[in-house]
């Protein structure tokens, strides 16, 4: 399972991600802390983590997927829009949209911006592609 720049034509890239400063210190230590429990989890997350732009501290961003977040985005493939706040792993609850950033969604989702679109694979291989339609704070 990874979230990486799958490139099903050469024109789509994975798009580059923007992280505050808080919310990058705060995943880099749940990233080092789920390598023992779910060491694949964490990986997909650090990769993530690995290619952000990272903001400097109390710059947070309007229009990007940050943790605490409500985001609204589109499966690209079947149409479906949904809603999730964006949450750290003991506060998800899907049942009532909050989803966890240690996901393959999840650590997808963050630091995207609205309108950009994050190609995945699933833990069965498939390849995915969710489009980012509109960010609230949380």
């Amino acid at each position: 399972m990874t979230v990486e720049s799958v490139v099903t034509d050469p024109g789509h890239l994975a798009p580059r991600i923007t992280l505050s400063l808080d919310d990058y210190e705060r995943l880099s230590a749940l990233v080092k802390t789920a390598m023992v429990s779910v060491p694949a989890l964490a990986e997909v997350l650090g990769g993530e983590l690995a290619r952000a732009h990272v903001l400097s501290a109390g710059r947070c961003p309007q229009d990007v997927v940050t943790m605490n977040c409500e985001v609204l985005f589109r499966d690209d493939r079947t149409g479906r829009i949904q809603s999730m706040r964006l949450v750290y792993p003991h506060e998800a609850d899907i049942s009532n949209n909050r989803l966890s950033v240690l996901t393959p969604v999840g650590a997808a989702l963050i630091g995207v911006r609205i309108g950009e679109s994050i190609t995945w694979e699933t833990p069965t291989g498939e390849i995915r592609q969710l489009t980012v339609l509109s960010v609230k704070d949380p």
